[in-house]
């Protein structure tokens, strides 16, 4: 792998988990492709090494549908604390008092082919609304360019101190 490449993803590594508290192995996003105030698009590469994968199932993994709703949570949640956070500078290590992009309610779910490791997936999510600390998001997931769950959720910021 070229040195310049290994740069950058050590750099969006470094970006993504300054605006997430979520650390492997839970930690889904692997790569911001685009992101702006209304619109993020992520990826993920699901391996047979991913803990999701080693019980479901043995000899013919599946990624779980939990796991993508995940994969879109976490990286609206990037969307939310780059562009959207009640404190300016966001750092997960750093900052204290705010729990920024809590899943709040899953409106659907929609798994419309099965999602295989070892293939690219990815995400494009739309920031529909956001009124004070409520966001809604819908979210299309991809795989080989086809079309394989849509979703539609909200995620709040609230003080961290209901998570003590």
């Amino acid at each position: 792998m070229p040195l310049l490449l290994i740069q950058m993803l050590e750099k969006g590594v470094n970006l993504i988990t300054k605006y997430l508290h979520h650390r492997y192995p839970y930690l889904m996003v692997d790569e911001v492709v685009e992101i702006s105030s209304e619109y993020i698009e992520t990826r993920k590469d699901f391996s047979k090494c991913d803990f999701v994968l080693q019980g479901h199932f043995p000899g013919a993994p599946v990624v779980p549908g939990a796991m993508l709703q995940e994969l879109c949570t976490q990286s609206a949640g990037l969307l939310m604390t780059k562009f959207h956070s009640p404190v300016e500078d966001y750092d997960s290590e750093k900052t204290k008092g705010y729990a920024v992009g809590v899943l709040n309610k899953i409106n659907y779910a929609k798994f419309l082919k099965i999602v295989l490791p070892f293939e690219l997936v990815s995400t494009k999510i739309k920031l529909e609304c956001k009124k004070e600390n409520l966001f809604k998001f819908s979210a299309r997931v991809f795989q080989r360019d086809q079309l394989v769950s849509k979703l539609s959720f909200h995620l709040v910021t609230i003080s961290d101190e209901h998570l003590f």
